[in-house]
């Protein structure tokens, strides 16, 4: 898709976390800026995301963001003020941010038009502010699945019209299919064992604990099942002594947060992601699709939009560790049905999820949403 006109973007980000929406964020900007477009960024200077931008040269500036009040606000509009020639348009990602932003952009003589990015499924507040929020001081909604978007409509009685779907890209020359038993030596893994992977921040609603559960289930009929853990986070502790508690502390392996995640992914047999809440299509799965991996999940948010069950992967049900540990076993058996899987998950993820489709949808939502102000204005 050839670039209309230059566009100038303003994103915005609250959390000071480390998570698939902070990789989008920052991917979605570097492709921008790769098509000639001009892209900044607003976080807090204690946020993750700040270093990550430095490093990848993507113009980063610190406000006072992480919570919502009056001295945020302030700095914010301040800012906007001093800054607001230089953009057309303003991304925010989170809910704090979006707030001051929203509000203080709502004071200026000529607010900026925003789009808000709603990267997870939760709830959204009924209430008469939040519809301000969402349906007024912002243009349009990005949702990272057509669940969520249909789920805002019901729910919230969000206009369809004005909410697009753009499920997260992932970049097929950095996830491809690699040979296993050579990414098993390079990262010294077992080269016999059947090696279960899960790649997430280290947070409950992942489902860590039930995939632990699982696997301790299986210790009889799948005797050579191990599990790689990539990722840290908050709940590295717990889980840690939920391994103690269950007794398959030698079956598990932490490998922390790794940069060379194709790596890993091709290295396992099955990728496991039992989710039970915050999930839009988590990358971790698009990742694992990308890899030939078939994939066990559960249908939160907008996975089933990815993991097709019976097809490239099996879904079971949130929180169920036994229906878990019988479709880990199920394919544990079964390599002919396992690479069927993967290989229709790449398919699917080449044909669907491409980094160049995330660009290309998300400059349409930004050239539409610029044309209606425009159009606004012109009125």
């Amino acid at each position: 898709m050839g670039i209309q006109r230059r566009l100038r973007i303003l994103h915005t980000e609250s959390s000071c976390g480390w998570g698939g929406q902070e990789i989008r964020i920052l991917n979605e900007a570097a492709g921008f800026i790769g098509r000639g477009h001009q892209v900044e960024l607003v976080c807090a200077p204690q946020a993750e995301i700040y270093e990550a931008a430095v490093a990848r040269s993507i113009p980063v500036h610190t406000l006072p963001i992480v919570k919502k009040r009056l001295s945020g606000l302030w700095a914010v509009r301040q800012w906007l003020v001093d800054h607001q020639e230089r953009f057309d348009l303003i991304n925010a990602h989170s809910s704090t941010d979006s707030w001051l932003f929203a509000l203080a952009n709502a004071s200026l003589p000529k607010p900026l038009p925003m789009v808000r990015t709603r990267h997870v499924s939760t709830a959204v507040n009924p209430s008469w502010s939040t519809r301000w929020l969402y349906q007024s001081a912002t243009q349009h909604i990005v949702t990272t699945g057509e669940r969520l978007r249909q789920y805002l409509a019901s729910q919230n009685g969000f206009v369809l019209e004005r909410m697009t779907s753009v499920p997260t890209g992932i970049d097929p020359s950095l996830f491809q299919p690699l040979e296993k038993h050579v990414c098993r030596q390079k990262l010294g893994l077992p080269e016999d064992d059947f090696l279960l992977g899960i790649v997430a921040t280290l947070r409950s609603w992942k489902g860590h604990v039930y995939l632990f559960e699982a696997l301790a289930s299986l210790q009889a009929n799948c005797p050579d099942c191990r599990l790689i853990v990539v990722g840290d986070g908050p709940h590295e502790l717990k889980l840690r002594q939920k391994l103690g508690e269950l007794g398959i502390e030698e079956r598990v392996i932490f490998v922390g947060r790794q940069s060379n995640v194709a790596e890993w992914l091709n290295a396992f047999d099955l990728f496991c992601l039992p989710s039970y809440g915050e999930e839009g299509v988590p990358q971790s799965i698009l990742q694992a699709m990308a890899c030939a991996l078939p994939v066990v999940s559960t249908p939160i948010g907008s996975i089933s939009e990815a993991v097709l069950d019976g097809q490239t992967g099996v879904l079971v049900p949130a929180r169920d560790s036994v229906c878990l540990a019988d479709a880990i076993q199920t394919l544990y058996v079964d390599p002919l049905k396992r690479r069927a899987m993967g290989l229709a998950g790449l398919i699917h993820f080449k044909s669907t999820f491409s980094f160049t489709q995330m660009l290309d949808k998300m400059e349409q939502v930004f050239y539409q949403v610029l044309d209606e102000n425009e159009n606004d204005y012109g009125r």
